[in-house]
């Protein structure tokens, strides 16, 4: 799922922010190209030797803004990242070496410190030191290219924006790995709360099969006649439990290292009413749940389970993020393959709880594990006809395959 689409659900600002940060890439990349471009006319105007700007703006400019979408497998982020700094280091070195002049200019001390950031924040761990030292030894040694003996010629004087890059890209770096540690620790926690449930369910009817069993025994000798509608219970819940161990047998992939799984209770359709009418309450904004008939009572217990889930979560976005938001329709709805849930509310995200009320931003990653793992998909984002949000889930039952 694009993580853009969901900003709200998983605790960042809504669109205008999203809005915002995209003008400011756009910023970023326009004042990339006028630095490139006035490095080139500067040297034009000075009569200088062109030939260093010709061969490294190019490369490097390549390597920032190459279309993800469009890049080939070849083209990692090491490569990315390593060949301008080499190139720009090998012209340094000819340029000294001959004993000629050759200015540089903003622009390529731009592209190479861009370039430093992603090195360093994004590269594997194997390489990140490696194509780190490279771009920053290709910044401190571009005052090179001056004339020999001039006083001006000073590799320090790169040395303060080359280790504030660095620092800066060490720093993002360390916060995507929390982030990922929480990602990880928050599927985790889903997937034991879904055997847990899994656990719950399979041992009610394995228990009901028990006693349909042993009642059998019992009536094979005194009344043969009423086994056949035993038989037919027995092998109605062998079918569930067998039907809700094969939708969720892949979540227990790990064992947990201390203490037993969090067997927190969790709802059906059944209390979805309650949950809408306590949501809206005397001060809340107008909450409404539609549903529509087609819906049956009997669905899947996984299904149920995981439709209170994405009813609960988007909910309590809609608190946390759009407080200004006066309307909320909850929808349920079913095509005989498959239940669909929505969740939509009015507001503009403009008032919104304090961060430290807002949580940690992760109840989406949670929501879309139970969700992909029966096989559905999970969409967010703003409505299309007017201000607000959507949170739609799509749920197979495969009650056909049951």
């Amino acid at each position: 799922m694009d993580l853009l689409s969901s900003v709200r659900a998983l605790g960042t600002s809504p669109g205008p922010d999203g809005r915002r940060r995209d003008f400011l890439k756009a910023f970023g990349v326009v004042l990339l190209l006028l630095a490139a471009g006035v490095d080139v006319l500067f040297v034009c105007v000075d009569g200088g030797s062109l030939w260093p700007q010709l061969v490294v703006l190019p490369i490097g400019l390549a390597a920032l803004l190459w279309p993800v979408a469009r890049r080939p497998a070849w083209l990692t982020v090491a490569v990315r990242t390593a060949v301008p700094a080499v190139l720009s280091g090998a012209v340094t070195a000819a340029v000294f070496l001959s004993g000629r002049e050759a200015v540089y200019g903003v622009g390529e001390v731009a592209i190479l410190l861009c370039l430093l950031l992603i090195a360093v924040r994004d590269c594997p761990v194997r390489w990140a030191a490696v194509c780190g030292v490279l771009g920053g030894v290709a910044v401190l040694a571009l005052p090179y290219r001056q004339a020999l003996g001039e006083s001006s010629v000073n590799p320090f004087t790169m040395l303060f924006p080359v280790c504030a890059v660095a620092g800066l890209a060490g720093y993002l770096r360390a916060l995507e790995h929390r982030r990922r540690v929480a990602v990880t620790e928050t599927q985790r926690a889903e997937r034991l709360a879904m055997a847990a449930d899994l656990h719950d369910f399979v041992a009610h009817h394995v228990t009901g099969i028990l006693v349909q069993s042993q009642v059998a025994q019992h009536l094979a000798m005194s009344d043969p006649e009423r086994l056949a509608g035993i038989l037919k219970d027995v092998e109605r819940s062998a079918t569930e439990a067998l039907a809700s161990m094969r939708r969720t047998v892949g979540l227990m992939r790990e064992v947990p290292e201390t203490g037993e799984p969090d067997r927190r209770p969790t709802g059906d359709l059944a209390v979805l009413p309650e949950l809408v009418e306590g949501f809206g309450g005397p001060v809340g904004p107008k909450a409404e749940l539609h549903r529509d008939p087609s819906v049956p009572d009997d669905l899947p217990h996984e299904v149920q389970a995981a439709a209170h889930r994405v009813v609960q979560e988007a909910l309590t976005n809609v608190r946390r993020h759009a407080a200004d938001a006066t309307e909320v329709t909850v929808g349920l709805a079913y095509d005989g393959r498959a239940l669909e849930v929505t969740v939509r509310d009015d507001g503009r995200g403009g008032t919104r709880l304090p961060p430290a009320a807002r949580g940690g931003g992760f109840g989406l990653v949670g929501l879309t594990e139970r969700v992909t793992a029966l096989g559905g998909e999970l969409r967010t984002g703003p409505r299309s006809d007017r201000e607000g949000w959507d949170v739609t889930a799509i749920l197979p039952t495969d009650k056909a395959s049951s």
